[in-house]
């Protein structure tokens, strides 16, 4: 299973159909036992304890090729079936075919599947030729098919670990990279939300402020700033409590259009327009969703009434039927640009998100002398 699993493998780990690398732990434990192997070939011919010089050269050069697998198994292959055939030259044919079958480790845990196979039916071809040539064969030939065994049980195992570390860190990376974005929706939604609601109460709390000179106003502009400071912090709190996954308190804004166009009519009339308001916002064939997003719109809409309109009347058009459900505000344009309120100029994009993103229609812009605002959800 693990076999075929690594075989398979194609989603940014190594598998046996790729080339693998070593790890930094990996390259120091092979330059390591290179360097001592080495330093015991030159004590032996410093000493001349060991075997004769040829010999001794030829050990120290199928060892240096190990250090090949570190650049390119394919190189140190074909470097190691070069000093296989020296060997025979040499007399130290055993030697060789023992070095081969520790590669096996190092091809298995390092090269392709094309290199793995290739390898093992040289190293079989190898292995035949030295046991014919060597009286001792039934013995050597068993043992050297042992070593390359394990040498290639142990590289397959060190793969598999390393493409199951690697796949770790990809899922580990994968998940940090989701809950960073699931973290950046909460902030957007977070913003989102307050300049649905808070945004719109600092409008009327600004509105209100300009009419305090207004000895005829001044009572209700009074009252008007008080009711919205009042809102915009019980709206603060939900979105608090909301943010911090807290309990919800069931005085805040629940998305109820009904109240939205009833709010919404009483601000814009305090602000000396004249609202028209059509249509049932009660009616049950409007579903909750379509009744949060049509609220929504409804505020946004009255800030930007609040903010922009001109002298004149105010429209608020719902109509409901089989299919869909569609919200329709109209307000005068301006004369002139008012540049006294705020604006964060991200009002009618937000609508359009919410609306298009409940497969809707929405459409915003000036119509005939009037800024028209629509809205149109499907019911079903």
């Amino acid at each position: 299973m693990a076999f075929r699993q690594l075989i398979r493998s194609g989603t940014g780990s190594p598998g046996l159909t790729q080339s693998g690398a070593l790890s930094t732990l990996e390259r120091i434990t092979v330059l390591v036992v290179i360097v001592g192997v080495i330093a015991v070939d030159l004590f032996g011919i410093i000493f001349s304890y060991g075997p004769s010089l040829p010999q001794s050269l030829l050990s120290i050069a199928t060892t240096i090729v190990f250090a090949l697998y570190l650049w390119s198994p394919w190189v140190a292959t074909a470097a190691l079936g070069i000093v296989f055939a020296l060997s025979f030259v040499a007399g130290t044919q055993s030697a060789a075919i023992f070095a081969a079958a520790v590669a096996v480790g190092l091809v298995v845990r390092l090269g392709r599947m094309s290199l793995i196979l290739s390898y093992a039916g040289a190293f079989l071809v190898a292995t035949a030729i030295v046991g014919y040539s060597n009286p001792d064969a039934p013995v050597n030939v068993g043992i050297y098919l042992i070593i390359a065994t394990v040498a290639g049980a142990i590289g397959f195992a060190l793969r598999l670990a390393l493409d199951k570390g690697r796949r770790l860190e990809q899922e580990l990376a994968e998940r940090a990279e989701h809950e960073r974005e699931a973290v950046l929706a909460e902030r957007r939604w977070i913003a989102g939300e307050l300049h649905d609601s808070i945004a719109h109460h600092l409008t009327v709390v600004a509105l209100h402020v300009q009419m305090l000179d207004d000895p005829e106003r001044s009572r209700d502009s009074q009252d008007a700033i008080r009711v919205a400071a009042r809102t915009a912090m019980t709206d603060l709190r939900f979105v608090i409590e909301l943010a911090d996954d807290g309990p919800r308190s069931s005085a805040v804004h629940s998305g109820d259009l009904a109240t939205a166009i009833d709010e919404a009519q009483g601000e814009i009339e305090a602000a000396g327009h004249a609202v028209v308001s059509e249509g049932d916002a009660r009616d049950e064939r409007i579903h909750r969703a379509g009744e949060i997003i049509l609220a929504r719109i409804m505020r946004e809409s009255a800030t930007n009434i609040l903010k922009h309109a001109g002298p004149g009347d105010v429209s608020i058009r719902l109509d409901v039927d089989d299919e869909a459900l569609t919200l329709e505000i109209r307000s005068p344009l301006p004369a002139t640009p008012r540049r006294d309120l705020p604006s964060s100029r991200t009002g009618v994009n937000r609508m359009a998100e919410r609306v298009l993103g409940a497969s809707g229609e929405f459409t915003a812009g000036a119509v005939d002398g009037q800024w028209r605002v629509s809205a149109s959800l499907p019911i079903n």
